[in-house]
């Protein structure tokens, strides 16, 4: 019987007598791996074309470039705008440091031909060529920091390789890139009949088959380092979303920036109110307090779930809160003196809201009146009176009756004291706010009364915060009820400017964007946010927004065609496409959804 044996077997002839066991095993050996799948099969194409200016992989068209010229200065991240291209590409850098003494020996040379060039241009009597003594001046500035050990001297190859599934996108791609980088001066060319050696420069495999060197100093070769992307992501912070632009996560914590505040603009139905309550769980989580003014009663099922409080402001609720209470200072920050003073400004504003307006004289009286007010209680700007019992609305206006001028006033305020409105104003506060998940609702109140109520329920917090230090952050829904009266949105604008001194972030929710912007307390207020959330925009008002935050045609296409949850975030200087995520149980405690709402009442969930 003869046995067969694989090509390459026979170094010498044998017999079958002559074939050990060993032998046999490996001709089984080889058999066996014959037929099983190995990693080269796995990721390997189904085929390969190789054209003069593009390759083609199975159903992949390929394309790569190379750098030859650079310009005089380069930038730092020059070449973040191209890692940050919305395509697929790889990019190869090869870094290759040349000997010193070698390069001195070089720029020596270089350096007499061009000064003898110099002297020959003289004795001519040509005009002097600017170039030339740009080149010698910097040969002499390479050679002196190459001699101190300053500097290095690098050849450098650049290479990109972009994707696409056809031909005429492939060639698209490779337009924009082209122009891309011509902008800053940085020309590339396309390596034809090399577009193979070209691939496989750009594997990651650390082969260089193309060879476009280039010389780069340390300076210029650090200016393409880091590479740069398009990501939120730090060691510490809350989950806000998915990154759109490569599908990291975006985990941020927004009291590292230099100030909490935080903007959240979107139409009906955008997922603002979600995006909020997901940040509002999560940063109650690491032990922040979070106080919310709630129009709407959204947040009445989150305060439940998470064991929080929750205070209905209305005309027939037990809660009352005083404006006319002073903040106790427990931390020394040298401003108790300021207190009385503050107070009152605030109170001439609330004051002006509540009565629709004042003139200039009347103005005048409010201030004499509410300093009365306060002093019928012994309460003076030493601080050790401020512990006194505080005075209400009814002693205001009981002052207000012993002063000439003031009968258009104390008509006006009537309804606060005596009349359908009463006592919602005009009694101590008798409940304390305490840490954790706090909620105010206005919901229940008449819609003249909402931004009057939003008004006290700040100012309250307000008075709370600056009393002691502590984490916290303070969101108000539907902000532009309160940016109708010019004197609410300029406490809106103080909250959002001084919140950082006092550890506090400040959280905007408007979705009539149009009137919160064109307001001239809604740019400054947008101005004092270091974190913005923009999602879902209407038509009407995707211009106003897109000269506010300055988006690029490529932005406002996005939040035009955005889904529920998707937009722009934008933290400090950088700001990415984000999708806002939430687990199952985050989703079930804190949708507003009337179908979701209704599925849970309807299978027995609260």
């Amino acid at each position: 019987m003869a046995l067969k044996l694989p090509f390459g077997f026979h170094k010498r002839q044998k017999s079958a007598k002559d074939v050990t066991a060993k032998d046999l095993q490996h001709i089984a050996q080889s058999a066996y791996s014959r037929g099983t799948t190995s990693v080269r099969d796995i990721i390997s194409p189904s085929g390969l074309i190789v054209k003069p200016n593009y390759l083609q992989l199975g159903e992949t068209f390929t394309k790569t470039m190379f750098v030859y010229n650079y310009p005089r200065f380069l930038n730092t991240n020059w070449l973040s705008p191209v890692i940050n291209f919305d395509v697929t590409i790889d990019i190869s850098m090869f870094v290759y440091p040349q000997d010193t003494a070698e390069v001195l020996r070089k720029l020596e040379r270089q350096t007499g031909r061009l000064e003898s060039t110099r002297q020959i241009e003289r004795e001519k009597g040509l005009v002097r060529d600017p170039q030339l003594d740009v080149a010698l001046q910097d040969i002499d500035e390479m050679r002196d920091a190459l001699t101190q050990g300053n500097n290095r001297l690098f050849h450098f190859a650049l290479y990109f390789t972009i994707s696409s599934k056809s031909k005429e996108e492939l060639e698209e791609i490779s337009n924009q890139l082209e122009s891309a980088l011509g902008g800053t001066l940085i020309y590339t060319k396309q390596s034809t009949l090399q577009m193979e050696q070209g691939f496989n420069s750009t594997l990651p495999i650390g082969h260089d088959e193309l060879g476009v060197l280039r010389n780069l100093d340390t300076g210029s070769l650090s200016t393409t380092f880091p590479f740069t992307s398009a990501e939120l992501t730090e060691d510490k912070g809350i989950l806000y979303g998915l990154n759109r632009h490569n599908d990291s996560l975006i985990l941020f914590d927004r009291f590292d920036l230099e100030n909490a505040n935080s903007i959240v603009l979107a139409k009906a139905g955008g997922g603002k109110s979600f995006a909020v309550k997901l940040e509002a769980l999560r940063y109650l989580m690491l032990g922040t307090d979070i106080i919310i003014v709630d129009p709407e009663n959204e947040y009445e099922r989150l305060a439940e779930a998470v064991g929080g409080t929750f205070l209905n402001i209305s005309l027939s609720s037990p809660q009352r809160i005083n404006p006319f209470d002073l903040p106790k200072i427990e931390d020394e920050r040298g401003e108790d003196e300021d207190v009385l003073k503050s107070n009152i400004a605030t109170l001439s504003s609330l004051i002006r809201i509540m009565v629709g307006g004042v003139s200039p004289e009347e103005d005048g009286i409010i201030d004499t009146a509410l300093r009365e007010t306060y002093a019928l209680k012994d309460i003076t700007e030493d601080p050790s009176t401020h512990k006194n019992e505080p005075p209400i609305l009814g002693d205001f206006v009981s002052v207000l009756q012993n002063i000439r001028g003031s009968e258009s006033l104390i008509q006006r305020l009537t309804k606060y004291t005596e009349g359908s409105f009463a006592g919602l104003f005009n009694q101590p506060t008798n409940f304390e706010l305490k840490g954790g998940f706090v909620v105010f609702s206005v919901r229940d109140l008449e819609e003249s009364l909402r931004p009057i109520a939003m008004f006290v329920i700040l100012n309250y917090v307000w008075s709370v915060i600056r009393g002691k230090l502590k984490r916290r952050l303070m969101i108000v829904d539907e902000a532009w009820w309160m940016m109708q009266y010019e004197d609410s949105a300029k406490f809106l604008q103080g909250l959002a400017k001084r919140a950082r001194k006092y550890y506090f972030g400040l959280t905007i929710i408007s979705q009539d964007i149009e009137d919160f912007l064109e307001n001239k307390y809604g740019k400054p207020i947008v101005s004092n946010s270091s974190m913005q959330l923009l999602l879902k925009q209407s038509s009407s008002s995707i211009e106003r927004v897109a000269e506010t935050f300055n988006l690029t045609e490529q932005e406002k296409y996005l939040l035009l065609n955005a889904n529920v949850g998707e937009g722009l975030f934008f933290a400090g200087q950088n700001h990415v496409a984000i999708k806002i995520i939430a687990s199952y149980t985050e989703n079930q405690i804190i949708t507003s959804d009337p179908k979701e709402l209704l599925a849970m009442r309807s299978s027995g969930v609260k």
